[in-house]
């Protein structure tokens, strides 16, 4: 299982990667390996403004749909257009060509609510 240190996780098996005031976020190596095959990702708030928890997507694979949530309150600025002809991306490289949107960070505080990767292996067993 691929848990890359250098970045942060949440109990909703997402990664941040944060740079600057801008994070970078997608689903985990462990999610994406749960989820099976992905077919669809959704994201439709670009440029909306959401909290914290709110859900700002969809990932759909061939066996369920689950539902995106935000790690950190900000705006989302970008989707990751690539995985609309190619979802599978995020099975096959979810910290790189599978990232999934980038939003810029409203309340850096959010940051330190994060966890990080051992924390993270604690929750998956790893």
């Amino acid at each position: 299982m691929n848990i890359p240190a250098d970045l942060k996780y949440t109990k909703d098996h997402e990664w941040v990667k944060i740079e600057g005031d801008v994070a970078t976020i997608g689903i985990t190596d462990f999610a994406q390996s749960e989820l099976g095959d992905i077919v669809y990702v959704e994201v439709e708030t670009v440029d909306e403004t959401l909290d914290a928890e709110e859900v700002f997507g969809t990932v759909e694979a061939v066996k369920t749909v689950s539902d995106l949530y935000l790690p950190l309150s900000g705006e989302i600025i970008e989707f990751n257009e690539n995985l609309e002809d190619e979802p599978e991306k995020v099975n096959t490289d979810p910290y790189g060509d599978g990232w999934m949107i980038k939003l810029k960070i409203s309340d850096d505080a959010q940051v330190s609510d994060l966890l990080t990767v051992d924390q993270y292996k604690d929750i998956i067993g790893g």
